[in-house]
């Protein structure tokens, strides 16, 4: 890039900023700069002030040389009153000239005082438009694979929350699960008309995952950490507390239907990939379920349901405030696996009868996972241009791949699980904010999860449309309270085109409906659907119906590309046009 200049308002000297030194603290900059606008500013000043006394002493020697003499002749006297009186005028007019003079001197350093302000701002928005500019740095995200014992409670917390609504889709629904060992707990608040099996609900989650075999010893290579036959299931479930149910839903109609509890929540979005999501999260959630896939499809058949992945990559900071993935720097996979070198598959495999096979080394194994699960992966990855996230790969990627040795006890024998640990994980791992509240287990109503799909859906609709390279977004909520309080919009500087951050705050009221009753509508939130949405992010899925039931609806952006030519009168004009009042509290 070129070397940016501001041309100096008090004459044709030109500075040029980016002769300080890259890596100086950025206060330290804008201070030298600072100094060398106001020594520019003071020697202007002086040899303004020079100038003009310097011409107010012209004035006065020219007076001096049109008094008459201190001593005239008597025959000249009448010559000389008329010389006198001219001369005390003289003396008027030339005070009167010294103090017009002094006056504008005043008034020029009140002039060079205006313009050292504005010289002066002016540096520091180039000082920080520099800073930023010239930014790279080292982002890293985490997921872990639906085996994790904190995945296991998510996923059967959403079960139960799918039974409910498949037979009451106004069920109210406040589901926690806890495991450890071989046992799965599931409590809360329910308040339906289905009948649930509660236990059939649970084994048919562990069994679905993969967890087919627990034995009671830590030295044991044959125990996956939970099996769907034989863990006890243990339930303590009430019915939503009648406070709540009054305050929140009874006796309303839909769009009056309160949020369930205060609370804030946060939607993400940049056009870093063409999902709309951040490029290390995506590549974190997608060798999970890559490694989930390659296990359950018998390639990589010795691979367990337990696992972690985590990803690091440079970015660079441009000065539009978009961030750009410019190479992989580092990939973790801890993943559970059968003992190498040993295990049998039909020993490993319930069900499997073809020929028998044993698992490989482990270095074989870290090869597999390298070809079969990570380069397959990131060649599935699309890049804002257009590339496959693998060209961001190579030589300079560091592999950690069970960087810890084995890995064989996992599952709920390895660590306890609960349900709402991993909502870094369920976001956008670690990019935009959180607002603290997990979604699995809970109903619409609950606007921790419903508010937070609607945060995804406006922050991706404002990105998808070209108004800005990333946005964050927050809504926040009173308990029994339908309107949202606030909605708060972050481009960090990334707007496109004339409209302000203000500006897309208005079109955000103007397009979305963000009361709990409006998001279960426009969302089909009242759906079972949930289970699917549990393990490997909630955002950044594909949205698709099956059998009628719309999943993962908020990755649909709404199509805001017509607000990208009007200006700010415009889209106050579009406000005040639309029933905005209905919707938010002004």
């Amino acid at each position: 890039m070129g070397q940016p200049r501001v041309s100096s308002a008090c004459g044709s000297t030109k500075w040029r900023f980016a002769n300080l030194p890259f890596n100086e603290d950025r206060s330290q900059r804008l201070q030298k700069m600072t100094f060398r606008v106001e020594q520019m500013l003071s020697a202007w000043a002086k040899k303004r002030e020079f100038e003009m006394r310097t011409e107010a002493e012209n004035v006065l020697k020219q007076l001096e040389q049109m008094r008459p003499g201190s001593q005239p002749a008597p025959e000249e006297s009448a010559k000389f009153s008329l010389h006198e009186s001219s001369a005390k005028a003289l003396d008027v007019a030339t005070d009167m000239k010294i103090e017009n003079e002094k006056a504008q001197v005043r008034i020029s350093m009140t002039e060079v005082l205006a313009v050292q302000v504005v010289v002066v701002v002016v540096v520091v928005v180039v000082v920080l438009q520099e800073a930023r500019t010239a930014r790279t740095f080292l982002f890293s995200s985490e997921s872990v694979n639906e085996g994790h014992p904190d995945k296991i409670c998510d996923q059967v917390s959403d079960a139960v929350l799918d039974a409910c609504l498949k037979v009451d889709p106004k069920s109210k629904v406040a589901c926690e699960t806890a495991t450890k060992d071989n046992m799965v707990m599931v409590a809360g608040e329910i308040t339906t008309g289905a009948k649930l099996d509660y236990d059939k609900v649970v084994r048919g989650v562990v069994a679905q995952i993969g967890f087919d075999s627990f034995v009671d010893d830590l030295s044991s290579v044959d125990s996956k950490g939970l099996s769907h036959k034989t863990c006890e299931v243990l339930v303590r479930i009430n019915k939503q507390s009648p406070d709540i149910a009054g305050g929140v839903h009874v006796g309303k109609d839909e769009m009056d239907v309160g949020a369930g509890d205060q609370g804030i929540m946060f939607g993400y979005a940049s056009d870093e990939t063409s999902d709309c999501m951040p490029l290390t999260h995506s590549m974190a959630t997608r060798l999970g379920k890559t490694l989930t896939e390659v296990r359950k499809s018998g390639e990589c058949w010795w691979l367990r349901p337990d696992g972690k992945t985590q990803v690091t990559i440079e970015y660079m900071q441009h000065p539009d405030g978009s961030v750009e993935p410019k190479k992989i720097h580092t990939v973790v996979i801890s993943t559970q696996h059968a003992e190498p070198s040993k295990a049998k598959r039909t020993q490993e495999c319930a069900g499997y009868t073809g020929a028998e096979m044993v698992a490989p080394s482990m270095e074989q194994m870290n090869k597999d996972i390298e070809e079969k699960v990570i380069k397959r992966t990131l060649q599935s990855i699309k890049l804002k241009s257009g590339q496959p996230a693998i060209s961001l790969y190579g030589s300079h990627t560091h592999l950690h791949i069970n960087p810890s040795g084995k890995f064989i006890i996992g599952g709920p024998q390895g660590d306890a699980g609960l349900t709402g640990r991993k909502i870094i994980i369920d976001t956008y791992g670690g990019w935009g904010a959180h607002g603290g509240g997990a979604f699995s287990g809970k109903d619409p109503t609950k606007v921790d999860r419903s508010a937070a799909y609607i945060c995804r859906q406006m922050a991706k609709s404002v990105v998808n449309s070209g108004l800005s390279a990333r946005c964050l977004v927050q809504l926040s909520y009173a308990i029994g309270v339908a309107k949202p309080l606030s909605l708060f919009v972050e481009t960090y500087g990334s707007e496109k085109g004339s409209l302000t951050v203000d500006d897309i705050t208005k079109v955000l009221k103007i397009e979305f409906d963000c009361r709990p009753g409006a998001i279960a509508q426009s969302l089909a939130l009242r759906e079972p659907k949930y289970q699917e949405t549990a393990a490997y992010c909630h955002f950044g899925r594909e949205p698709v119906t099956k059998d009628g039931i719309k999943f993962f609806e908020w990755e649909n952006p709404k199509d805001l590309s017509k607000y990208t030519a009007m200006n700010t009168a415009q889209v106050d004009a579009a406000l005040k046009g639309s029933t905005y009042l209905a919707k938010w509290v002004d």
